[in-house]
Order: structure tokens, then C-alpha cells, then sequence
């Protein structure tokens, strides 16, 4: 009786601390983060406030948990690369160009991940810092691993690129949500401008790994 006790207080862990994080996505879709405020949030998950700080330590903890689980780059850790196995013998370009693909798409339909961008452009908060500081690092071990030994001398022209490439593709899909669909004649909202896009990055890589 007692290990099912023991189960059943745990599965209801869980599903409280899964309503927290779910309220922390809608107010951020519906309100932005300005709404982010603890009595809204267990309000929405129906949840009593004080169960906040006993399963994350308090707000920095909730969003940090809520980042983790919502940003692109943040997933992509050192050991999910190892799971991975990319393929390196190219420097890793089709590694990069499959990378920046699914980070296009990733953005454009996550609505929540979209407000996340947005809330890091606009506010200093030490949980945001934390993500970046995290996606920088995720991002120097793939440079290590795979781009730094080929482009050697030139590994810093690379790197520059590809914060053009990946910045860029983060403001088109803001863009497109917020402000118009259509950038330099490119529809972002429909099929055949968002593939002229991944065609395009596609393009920009090839450049840099055959010229650089």
C-alpha cells in the first residue's frame, strides 16, 4: 500500500508540475511575458502558488524549467549530440544545414517559443541570461566537434555567417508573426517562400564550405 502511495504522490507531482509549465505557455501566447505573474499562473493551473516554490524553488526556477522545454537550441545538448552521431567526415554541413532547417520550422510553429524570442529582446532577467549562456555553449561544442577542424584559420569567418544565418532566420519568423508575411517579396507563410528560405540557407552554407 504504501508503494502505491508512493507512486500516486509522484504522478500527482507531475501533473501539477506539468499544469504549471502548460500555464506558463498560455499566458506567454495569449498575454506575453509582462503576464507572468505567480498568482495568473496558479490560477491557470489551477494549482495552489505555494506548490511553486516547492517544486521549482520559486519563479526563476518555473521559467528555467518552461525555457528548457520550449527553446530550439537549448535542446540540442552535448548528449543529444552524441545520440545523434552526425555525420563529421563533411565539417559538419549537412549537420548544420539540417540544424537550421528544423530550427525555421521549429519557430514558425511554436507560437510560445516565437514570445520566448520576443521576451529575451526585451527584458534582462538572470533565467533568460541562463539560456543564452546555454546556447552558447551547446553551440561552441558543435563548432569544436565539427567546424572549427575544418575551416581551421577560417573558423571565425564561419562563425560570423552563421550568427547572420541563424539571427536571420529568427527575425523572419517574428516577422511573420507579428508584423506581415511578406519580407523582400518572400511570402514566409507559405510553402514555396519558406523553402525559397531553406533553399537559400542552403546556398549560404554551401558558399562558405567551398570558399571559405
Amino acid at each position: 500500500m504504501e508503494r502505491k502511495s508512493t507512486a500516486g504522490s509522484i504522478r500527482n507531482t507531475e501533473r501539477s508540475k506539468k499544469k504549471f509549465l502548460y500555464a506558463v505557455g498560455k499566458i506567454l501566447k495569449t498575454k506575453g511575458h509582462a503576464g507572468l505573474k505567480v498568482n495568473d499562473i496558479a490560477s491557470t493551473a489551477g494549482v495552489d502558488k505555494k506548490m511553486i516554490y516547492t517544486y521549482f524553488g520559486g519563479m526563476d526556477g518555473l521559467v528555467d524549467e518552461y525555457i528548457r522545454s520550449n527553446d530550439y537550441w537549448s535542446k540540442i545538448t552535448t548528449e543529444e549530440i552524441e545520440k545523434m552521431k552526425p555525420k563529421i567526415d563533411d565539417g559538419g554541413r549537412s549537420f548544420m544545414e539540417e540544424m537550421l532547417h528544423s530550427q525555421f520550422d521549429y519557430i514558425y510553429k511554436n507560437k510560445e517559443a516565437q514570445k520566448l524570442l520576443l521576451w529575451r529582446l526585451s527584458e534582462s532577467r538572470k533565467s533568460l541570461k541562463k539560456l543564452t549562456d546555454k546556447q552558447e555553449e551547446n553551440g561552441e561544442y558543435i563548432f569544436k566537434l565539427m567546424m572549427d577542424p575544418y575551416f581551421k584559420e577560417n573558423s571565425k569567418d564561419f562563425r560570423a555567417i552563421m550568427a547572420i544565418v541563424v539571427s536571420g532566420l529568427y527575425y523572419l519568423n517574428l516577422r511573420s508573426s507579428v508584423n506581415g508575411n511578406i519580407f523582400c517579396g518572400v511570402d514566409l507563410t507559405s510553402t514555396d517562400g519558406r523553402d525559397n528560405i531553406k533553399r537559400a540557407v542552403s546556398f549560404l552554407i554551401g558558399q562558405a564550405y567551398d570558399n571559405l
